[in-house]
């Protein structure tokens, strides 16, 4: 069932089988003469079920309804193109995030290589746990189909609807063009996954990006300046703003040590082998038996902060011969 935060502003939980998440918060904002959707799902029929039921619930008919989108995960995306289905309406983004949403699309309609494949290549993932990847991983198989819907935001845009003025806040760092959405006048901020407050947002490096923790922790400083009386996060709970904000930083300023320190005592090595040697809360005895999805985002994570201790001269990164990157201690 939908919940009412505001008037005209609702969130529906959208379930997330089978994945740690749990579930997203679909946000739905009711105008006069629009509806926007911020946020959708994974493109698979439990969260359609769930969406769908929440906007009939509210009354929202298709042929009104835009999309706003905080990021390009299919989590966030997945049904983006299934809701603004009206002629003329649009699925709003961050133009960095759809360019990347462009170019992944293109890149599985032609069947070519993906970069991130050639990254996690690279990291030490085996050809099998590659392959693997490609058959069960959300990220790619409940992706946005493509569509020529998307209507790209910048930073400071604003857009307005249900008495509401949201403006667009980019925040690089979880996606490299996420953005978060603020209603001033409430008080009010849509997250995404830049702060959430039951579970740490996962930062991972991405092709083309020489530094993507560096910049969520910029991120996270400039939006700490922010007066949020209420955050609204793409998954599970709300909390306190600054104070979760100064939760996250110290939470990074621990697993960078902990990545040195890993460095430093396994040199040579790549990302997925340090990464198994880190510490991680999940229910497995051995890095082993992780399973795989919670590898992809391990290793990732692991990978970002090498990268931010590699830009501050701490270690340094060597390709070997077989093309995998290591890292030393400088």
């Amino acid at each position: 069932m939908p919940e009412e935060i505001r008037k005209n502003l609702y969130r529906v939980p959208v379930p997330l089988p089978g994945n740690p998440l749990k579930e997203l918060n679909s946000y739905v904002i009711k105008g006069s003469d629009r509806t926007l959707v911020v946020d959708t799902g994974f493109r698979q029929e439990p969260c359609r079920r769930a969406l769908f039921a929440g906007l009939r619930e509210l009354g929202v008919h298709p042929e009104e309804t835009d999309v706003l989108l905080t990021h390009l995960h299919s989590d966030h995306s997945g049904l983006s193109a299934e809701v603004a289905t009206g002629e003329g309406r649009h699925i709003y983004v961050g133009d960095v995030d759809r360019r990347l949403l462009e170019k992944y699309a293109q890149v599985q309609r032609s069947g070519g290589v993906n970069q991130k494949t050639l990254l996690r290549r690279a990291q030490g993932f085996t050809e099998e746990e590659l392959s693997a990847e490609g058959r069960s991983n959300p990220a790619v198989t409940m992706a946005p189909p493509v569509t020529d819907n998307y209507k790209s935001l910048f930073d400071g845009d604003v857009i307005t609807c249900g008495g509401y003025r949201l403006r667009c806040i980019q925040v690089p760092g979880h996606t490299p063009g996420q953005m978060c959405y603020w209603l001033e006048e409430e008080g009010a901020m849509l997250l995404g996954d830049h702060v959430l407050f039951d579970i740490t947002p996962n930062i991972t490096n991405w092709e083309g990006v020489d530094d993507s923790l560096g910049n969520y922790l910029d991120s996270l400083r400039a939006i700490r300046a922010y007066d949020v009386a209420l955050p609204l996060p793409g998954h599970r709970g709300r909390g306190v703003f600054r104070a979760r904000i100064d939760d996250l930083l110290a939470h990074h300023e621990h697993r960078l040590a902990e990545a040195l320190e890993v460095v430093k005592k396994y040199p040579g090595n790549t990302a997925y082998f340090l990464a198994g040697h880190m510490t991680w809360k999940i229910r497995a005895n051995s890095w082993e038996e992780f399973p795989l999805a919670q590898k992809w985002f391990a290793v990732g994570e692991c990978a970002s902060h090498m990268d931010y201790l590699k830009r501050r001269d701490l270690i340094r990164e060597e390709p070997d011969g077989e093309g995998l990157l290591r890292y030393y201690p400088c």
